[in-house]
């Protein structure tokens, strides 16, 4: 692994914990040499994060969409910036610079994010881990969910398995730096019924 991409909300949260967290997981990028790829604002947990790996001497990517750069306020300290066009374009380049993706606490666009790429795995376009940091309980309620859709069978046992979900960022970065793809069909193939 070269670089992580880390989805997280443009705003700090309720909680202190968030941005201690934030900051945790950019030490423990930059003590494993792994790049940031992130979504390139300069505030709330996505600054923070940058911040934190910039200040340690890491490499920092942001990937932002112009009708954003204002909103977000984007950084402009950054190891390299790119500005795309539009969403589409933002969250595909992000998945090309990135070999794992990590999700932490955030509103919509992180949900919306983490769910997408974990789509993406789970469909085989592409064979990168996948997880969340949950940090204080923050995802408990999603992954009480996503176990009773589970249980529902609506989501199949090796994909739900695909979303690693770990409380500390060693722990998650560990789980990352061992992680082998599983052999997963998820269609049938035409000539089968």
């Amino acid at each position: 692994m070269k670089a992580v991409c880390v989805y997280c909300g443009s705003s700090p949260g309720r909680l202190d914990v968030y941005a201690e967290a934030a900051c945790a997981l950019g030490q423990a990028l930059v003590a494993r040499d792994l790049g940031l790829v992130y979504g390139g604002a300069s505030i709330g947990l996505m600054g923070l994060v940058a911040d934190t790996v910039l200040q340690l001497g890491g490499r920092a990517v942001g990937v932002i969409p112009q009708a954003l750069a204002r909103k977000e306020v984007v950084h402009r300290h950054l190891t390299e910036l790119h500005v795309t066009q539009s969403m589409h374009e933002r969250k595909t380049m992000m998945a090309e610079l990135s070999d794992g993706f990590i999700a932490m606490p955030g509103g919509i666009g992180t949900f919306e994010e983490i769910f997408e790429i974990w789509t993406w795995a789970q469909l085989g376009i592409h064979a990168k881990p996948c997880g969340l940091l949950n940090v204080a309980g923050y995802f408990d309620a999603l992954t009480r969910f996503l176990d009773h859709a589970t249980a529902e069978a609506f989501l199949k046992p090796p994909h739900r398995a695909l979303l690693i979900v770990e409380q500390q960022p060693q722990a998650l970065l560990d789980r990352f730096a061992s992680y082998q793809p599983p052999s997963i069909r998820k269609w049938l193939e035409p000539d089968e019924s």
